[in-house]
């Protein structure tokens, strides 16, 4: 159905609120039609990790302070209405919300006047969500019972402006301003004109919600001078009234143990690693790079093992992708979790065994240092080891440590190698763009051997500016092999464990630095 009710066999356009920055921040329903469309069509201030897994076609029509890489916007409204006649599912995903100060409604008017049906998704305003998260609430009992927003972009040495700003100052509740860098000044002595006190707070807030959020406090007369000395250039949310001085008492976002540091979070194909959530949630800029892909090895090498595990007595996993492979080559073969009912199970770590206990099998080895060495450690204090046939499922080029040690033992080992960690190239221009701006505030962490060598392929010789974070022994000896200085290394080899060394480390710097 078109906006009007009508009948139309065309696509539709989505006018979805991307938010103001920090991805958390989109709606559930903007998430899910991310997730489901054809097209996303997208603006300069749309974080990129809102479309970075999508399959769906990009587009980027964003303005840029009228540069000449600016798309008009009679072209992103030709754009949307062409991919929409053509049958496309369309997201156009504008920063904040679509209708403050977003011309989300001058694109609705353009798909209305062609009979493409359109929804309308709004979003968090930045100018609400950026002094929320420096501390600044727009209103307060007793202190703000009204917020006005307003455009920067109107000049007040213009004749006849559509902003009464001698209205403004007189309100005396909160006036946040939007896109107002340029105009700051004129604004100001426009304020000031007209008897805004110069000692009224003021605030300014730089990329508002995101981890690199810079905030300056000052005046009314001191606020367009601190702007200029601190270089702070859009997007920039400008916050005039007495709530910002509420903000040393409810700032909590720049509290954050890791906020103002920058942190490298090598994955292997998944979206979203456990790893980068927590980080982030400690106040750090994630930026994730894929390092390493896996590669399935040909199945076929292991479908006689699987065939005959009726010979083994003990079965060794390292890792959750040689959990999820085998699982694969089980099925495969028509079996499922009752083919190990009589073998005994061993797992490096508690992820590795909440991934078999998934699939139904309670380990009955997981030892207390989450490394092969461990596992050696672990089994050697059994009597059940020496003289028995152990199934090893293991990486391809995997450390000879558990077949070595376990043979030592008395065991006979058989080596089943399921996938190689090989190089993702599509993480390479990130991991190189990460260590060309490494500061003093900046970290790699790694979680596997692997990761450190695409990434030290990736960083060439920035690699040695980069402080490294090891989740164990064996990736830090890989890092160190690499080239890397090695400052973190979790006490046990598993994500919180890392998170926590890392929290340490980067408070410690910070008070450090604050010294």
């Amino acid at each position: 159905m078109t906006a009007d009710g009508t009948a139309n066999d065309a696509g539709i356009v989505y006018l979805v609120g991307a938010g103001p920055g920090d991805p958390g921040l989109i709606t559930v329903r903007g998430r899910e039609l991310i997730a489901s469309c054809d097209a996303v069509v997208y603006d300069a201030l749309a974080n990129p990790a809102l479309y970075a897994d999508t399959r769906a076609t990009l587009h980027d029509v964003g303005k840029r302070g009228g540069s000449t890489d600016s798309t008009r916007q009679d072209e992103i409204n030709g754009l949307l209405v062409r991919l929409a006649r053509a049958g496309k599912r369309i997201v156009r995903l504008k920063g904040g919300d679509p209708f403050v100060f977003g011309r989300g409604s001058e694109e609705a008017q353009a798909l209305a006047a062609a009979g493409v049906p359109f929804e309308v998704v709004p979003g968090v305003t930045a100018g609400i969500a950026a002094p929320a998260y420096a501390g600044i609430p727009v209103t307060h009992r007793g202190v703000a019972t009204s917020v006005t927003f307003v455009t920067g972009h109107e000049d007040p040495a213009k004749g006849a402006p559509t902003v009464d700003w001698s209205a403004l100052a007189r309100a005396g509740g909160t006036l946040v301003l939007y896109m107002g860098v340029r105009s700051l000044g004129r604004i100001v002595a426009t304020l000031r004109g007209a008897g805004m006190p110069p000692d009224t707070p003021a605030a300014a807030v730089q990329w508002g919600t995101r981890a690199d959020q810079r905030t300056l406090v000052a005046t009314l007369s001191t606020l367009e001078d601190r702007v200029e000395k601190a270089g702070l250039e859009a997007p920039v949310i400008f916050v005039i009234g007495r709530v910002v001085a509420l903000r040393d008492e409810i700032l909590w976002l720049e509290r954050r143990p890791l906020f103002g540091w920058r942190v490298l979070v090598t994955r292997a194909q998944s979206p979203r690693s456990s790893l980068a959530q927590a980080l982030t949630e400690a106040g750090a800029e994630v930026v994730e790079a894929p390092a390493t892909r896996i590669e399935p090895l040909d199945p076929g090498c292991v479908r006689g093992t699987i065939a005959h595990l009726d010979a083994y007595d003990w079965i060794v996993f390292t890792s959750q992708n040689g959990v999820e492979l085998f699982w694969a080559a089980l099925r495969d073969g028509g079996l499922d979790a009752r083919a190990l009912a009589a073998l005994r199970v061993a797992a490096v770590g508690p992820a590795t065994a909440s991934s078999l206990l998934d699939r139904g099998i309670a380990v009955d080895v997981t030892p207390e240092r989450f490394v092969a060495e461990g596992v050696l450690e672990a089994l050697a204090e059994r009597d059940d080891v020496s003289g028995r046939r152990v199934l090893y499922v293991a990486a391809e080029g995997a450390r000879d440590v558990l077949p070595n040690g376990l043979t030592a033992m008395g065991a006979r080992v058989d080596v089943a190698p399921l996938y190689r960690s090989v190089p993702d190239e599509s993480g390479a221009e990130a991991i190189r763009a990460f260590a060309a701006g490494a500061t003093e505030r900046t970290l790699a962490a790694f979680t596997s051997a692997s990761a450190v060598r695409a990434f030290a392929g990736a960083a060439g010789e920035a690699k040695s500016r980069i402080a490294a974070a090891s989740i164990g022994p064996a990736t830090t000896a890989a890092a160190r092999e690499a080239g890397l200085t090695v400052r973190v290394e979790a006490a046990q080899s598993t994500i919180p464990s890392l998170v926590e060394a890392i929290v340490a480390y980067g408070m410690s710097r910070t008070n450090e630095h604050a010294r």
